[in-house]
């Protein structure tokens, strides 16, 4: 046999033999969101591996950092908190990255498709135990009035204490732009993160409702 056609011979073995087991440890199943989420709560209640997780976690998060700041406290103003947000929320938002039902960030898009399901679970649970950084010593006006305006509109949803549960978010501390912004975007139905109560409630809100909410949630 010629070394052209033994050659080939070669190749043909190789890639009719090997390409399953490559594929496999290249592209693993993604496996679905409800299955990550279940594996979130069964490690957040498991005293054992817990600590494990959160440590993975605090390194896994070192990729958001730049935007996110240390410890999930954002040093941009347009860009949210992840501290002490709800880890069913944060495993939520990036498995829509994952599977593109956000698209907000091409960048986002990208880190978060490089990161594991593991690597997810554990940042979102090394997220959530982060303290917010106090920005506000009290409420001005408008954060007074933005406190009744919560107490008709927002609390059934996300609570008195403004903190959320499972994959509703946590808006205590949050950045004021970011408030603004993400309601302004809800009010007007663009963007694709449209959400039918979130709509209903934010239709009639004037500008300076919106200043207001915010005032009050950042200092929360």
């Amino acid at each position: 046999m010629s070394l052209n056609r033994l050659a080939r011979a070669c190749f043909l073995i190789l890639i009719t033999a090997t390409p399953p087991a490559l594929a496999a440890r290249e592209k693993p199943v993604e496996p679905p969101p409800a299955a990550l989420h279940a594996q979130l709560a069964r490690i957040d209640q498991d005293a054992a591996s817990l600590p494990t997780s959160l440590a993975r976690g605090e390194k896994s998060a070192s990729v958001c950092r730049h935007c996110h700041g240390v410890g999930g406290n954002s040093v941009l103003a347009e860009v949210p908190n992840l501290a002490s947000q709800n880890p069913d929320y944060l495993l939520e938002q990036m498995n829509k990255f994952v599977h593109g039902q956000r698209k907000s960030s091409a960048f986002m898009t990208g880190m978060i498709k490089a990161l594991s399901p593991d690597e997810r679970i554990d940042i979102a649970l090394f997220m959530s135990r982060q303290p917010v950084t106090k920005k506000s010593t009290g409420l001005d006006a408008h954060g007074m009035a933005g406190k009744a305006l919560y107490g008709k509109l927002c609390v059934g949803c996300h609570g008195p204490h403004a903190t959320g549960a499972h994959k509703i978010p946590r808006l205590a501390g949050q950045q004021v732009k970011y408030i603004e912004e993400s309601l302004k975007r809800y009010r007007a139905g663009s963007g694709e993160r449209v959400d039918p109560r979130m709509a209903a409630y934010t239709r009639n809100l004037k500008d300076t409702d919106i200043r207001d909410l915010a005032a009050y949630l950042s200092a929360m």
